[in-house]
């Protein structure tokens, strides 16, 4: 395996403006990062990424490690950041939800190493937003074009196979495949933190051989609703009813459903949270990432952005102790369901927990979009909307590149047609539905 590089590493790419990359959050001010953030999307903020890294999340025992791009403009002295690229060197595909085994499985079938790769992903997060962040008063285009390029150079000089960017935006999905060369000479600068950090990305070359990548989520979408019930008036009667009869199951068996803010939770409510979120790992298959730290530190620091809907048995042996919960983050317009567990099973306790509860959620504050996770088919028929997903591959050997290109060039009419196919099952009456 390629040796992974330590330190910072710099290039100069004008007098004005300057690439570095870093392995740490830690020393980069939470207001300058979080001003590149301005969609709201909690997963992309500084304490949630640094807060993965601080709690023990990343590291050898999960492939993951960070490598932020940074671009900054100004003198040293008085430097702005400006855009950013969160990235991890990754030594598995595990927790990316973009599965490439099957070209990991060709790499190793030819005596080539397919690990190390460079992937710009939220770790563990399947949810779609920008991976290459620009602050506002930025030209977009031309700044995502020095970062991809910077990205894709750096990989070259480390040796990885590839460069992944993984639940990207359609416009970011544009840029990255069709990204145009951009003159600039790029010097070294020095570093005193390591003899061997200061490296040279050499002159910023065209970036265009990003290949475009799709899959299907489900994601449920807020038509000006008004509560449940008028959302549910916009479903077909057999379809209404069947999501009536779920949410009859949970309060005929006397569950109680209780929406909570992080911040509001006590440090031993956080650690049920953690618990359920280990019971799924338990009880299906995988090793869960997540520390009890890291739940404990975000609860405190964006506490205001975490849902928790703890449901509760009072025919339970300790009904002060949750039976279940769910786990949602809380962006400007979208809400993401992330986590569940249970320590009891109850008929259609998912279901409520993790969709009608966040449905409920969205319609009340106006959130426009809910994103409940990857996978999962059944999501349809509860009002979730086949949406496409969107991915960016750069692919350094020529003879793979070829055979990825044109293994996507087959399936991405195949995802497309099933995608659009699956709208059929949707529980809308059919002139209400706008997709």
């Amino acid at each position: 395996m390629t040796q992974l590089p330590e330190g910072d590493v710099q290039a100069s790419m004008t007098p004005n403006l300057q690439i570095e990359v870093r392995d740490s959050l830690a020393d980069i001010s939470p207001a300058q990062w979080n001003g590149l953030c301005e969609d709201g999307n909690p997963f992309l903020c500084h304490e949630f990424l640094h807060t993965l890294d601080a709690t023990g999340c990343l590291g050898k025992a999960t492939g993951w490690y960070p490598r932020y791009f940074l671009l900054w403009a100004g003198e040293e002295d008085i430097r702005e950041l400006v855009g950013a690229v969160p990235a991890y060197v990754k030594t598995n595909s595990y927790g990316e939800f973009v599965f490439d085994w099957a070209w990991a499985d060709a790499y190793q079938s030819h005596q080539q190493e397919y690990y190390p790769k460079l992937v710009s992903s939220i770790p563990f997060t399947p949810a779609t937003g920008r991976r290459v962040l620009v602050r506002s008063d930025m030209p977009l285009d031309d700044t995502i074009k020095i970062l991809a390029s910077a990205v894709r150079q750096f990989a070259d000089s480390q040796d990885f196979s590839s460069v992944h960017y993984l639940f990207i935006t359609e416009m970011e999905s544009r840029i990255l495949s069709a990204v145009s060369p951009v003159n600039s000479e790029a010097q070294s600068a020095d570093n005193d933190d390591s003899a061997d950090a200061s490296r040279v990305l050499t002159g910023v070359e065209t970036a265009t051989d990003h290949l475009r990548r799709i899959d299907c989520q489900y994601h449920w979408h807020n038509n000006d609703y008004q509560d449940f019930d008028d959302f549910l008036a916009r479903c077909t009667s057999k379809r209404r009813k069947t999501i009536r009869r779920e949410r009859r199951h949970v309060s005929d068996a006397g569950l109680r459903l209780a929406q909570r803010f992080g911040d509001t939770l006590t440090e031993r409510e956080w650690r049920w949270v953690h618990g359920f979120y280990q019971s799924t790992f338990d009880r299906k298959w995988g090793n869960p990432s997540l520390t009890l730290p890291f739940f404990e530190t975000i609860g405190e620091l964006m506490g205001d952005k975490i849902l928790i809907v703890f449901a509760y048995d009072d025919n339970d042996g300790m009904p002060e102790w949750p039976v279940a919960c769910s786990i949602m983050f809380i962006g400007t317009d979208t809400l993401y369901g992330r986590f569940w567990g249970c320590r009891a099973e109850h008929n259609s306790l998912h279901f409520e927990a993790c969709y009608y509860q966040g449905i409920e959620y969205c319609i009340a504050h106006q959130i426009d979009n809910f994103e409940p996770g990857a996978q999962g088919e059944h999501k349809i028929t509860r009002g979730f909307v086949p949406t496409i997903t969107r991915s960016a591959h750069y692919i350094r050997h020529p003879g793979f590149r070829d055979a990825i290109a044109n293994y996507l060039a087959q399936e991405t009419p195949h995802v497309e047609q099933r995608c659009a196919g699956l709208t059929d099952l949707l529980p809308f009456k059919s002139d209400l539905i706008n997709l």
